[in-house]
């Protein structure tokens, strides 16, 4: 093009005059500048649109995978060996509110993939001893595969959560939050214990965007023995580079801004700011927060830990709230009775 704008300009000084030759340059300049322009603006307009298709991420849709998965298991264990089901006991203290609807939820997919689910429920008035009789009394029943203990235990004599979550048989320990359990994972026996249900239905999400999370930057904000402490585990042992922050951390946006994975659990309404994020990054999204909303019937509206308008701008991948790691956390609950269960059968074949 520059050969022949020149040729065509050379042209012009020997047979046109002086102000022909300047209204042609003028129009020459004039059309460059324009094709410019609209360079600029396509490259623009076609970054914008990147921007804002970040690819969601629906824990509702995985989840559904999962399931479907677990009952396809939960069959075939039923017909080689003569009606084998997995057992889930939840034991409650108390009657809040909030876990009776949890417990629920838990109950109700249990019974979908195949799951032979109890409730044991305790009064308020249960002492610590009463609670750890009951633990002991269902470790020992081996028709039992996982057990859970809803938190908060809403009972009016002190209980030490600790000592109650440690109770639990580390081989049925399926919420995964015991000392044994938790001490297996920070040392990647990852093979050898049950993981926490949060971390490990993030870590499914992570798989299902295609991302390998080998030799990648992770961030986690949140260090709870839940979520934050074994999702650090979790993507150490699966080959990222870990960074762990939290309240004290001082430069928060600058350790976001390098995350090419992003897992966040702070507990705090829309934190994280999409201009911290990282081009490109999956986002994954463990808060859950009521904000104030006049347009709902309810007042109030969940958001994540993450500003999603902004963040959805700019990472590759992201989670919703409400619809993202939520329900994972309940199928990978399931999982984790479904993988106790044939670890079970593994070591006591059962006649056929």
């Amino acid at each position: 093009m520059n050969k022949h704008t020149h040729t065509h300009t050379h042209t012009l000084t020997h047979t046109h005059t002086p102000a022909d030759v300047s209204v042609v340059c003028v129009r020459l300049s004039v059309m460059l500048t324009l094709a410019a322009l609209s360079l600029r603006l396509g490259a623009s307009g076609c970054q914008g649109s990147w921007r804002s298709m970040a690819t969601v991420v629906s824990g509702n849709k995985t989840s559904k995978l999962v399931r479907e998965r677990l009952m396809k298991e939960v069959e075939k264990m039923r017909s080689q060996f003569s009606g084998f089901r997995p057992s889930l006991v939840v034991l409650q203290v108390g009657d809040r509110d909030d876990s009776n609807l949890y417990i629920s939820t838990k109950l109700k997919a249990a019974a979908e993939i195949g799951i032979d689910a109890k409730h044991v429920r305790l009064p308020t008035t249960a002492t610590q001893d009463e609670v750890l009789h009951n633990i002991m009394s269902i470790n020992e029943n081996p028709s039992v595969h996982g057990l859970i203990v809803q938190l908060p235990l809403d009972s009016v004599n002190p209980i030490d959560n600790e000592l109650v979550t440690n109770a639990v048989s580390p081989e049925k320990d399926v919420d995964g939050l015991s000392c044994i359990n938790a001490g297996k994972l920070s040392r990647g026996d990852l093979s050898d214990c049950f993981i926490p249900c949060t971390p490990n239905g993030c870590m499914e999400l992570i798989r299902q965007t295609g991302v390998s999370v080998a030799g990648k930057h992770a961030v986690v904000i949140g260090r709870s023995k839940i979520v934050g402490a074994p999702m650090h585990d979790l993507l150490l042992w699966n080959h990222a580079t870990v960074t762990t922050c939290h309240s004290k951390t001082p430069d928060l946006p600058e350790q976001v801004g390098r995350a090419d994975i992003l897992v966040v659990g702070m507990g705090r309404a829309e934190m994280v700011r999409g201009e911290w994020v990282k081009e490109g990054a999956v986002v994954i999204d463990c808060g859950i927060n009521h904000i104030p909303d006049e347009t709902k019937a309810s007042g109030k509206r969940v958001v994540g830990d993450v500003h999603y308008a902004s963040a959805n701008q700019r990472a590759g991948y992201i989670t919703p709230v409400p619809g993202g790691v939520g329900p994972m956390t309940v199928a990978m609950l399931m999982e984790n009775t479904v993988r106790s269960a044939q670890r079970f059968l593994l070591k006591n074949q059962p006649p056929r």
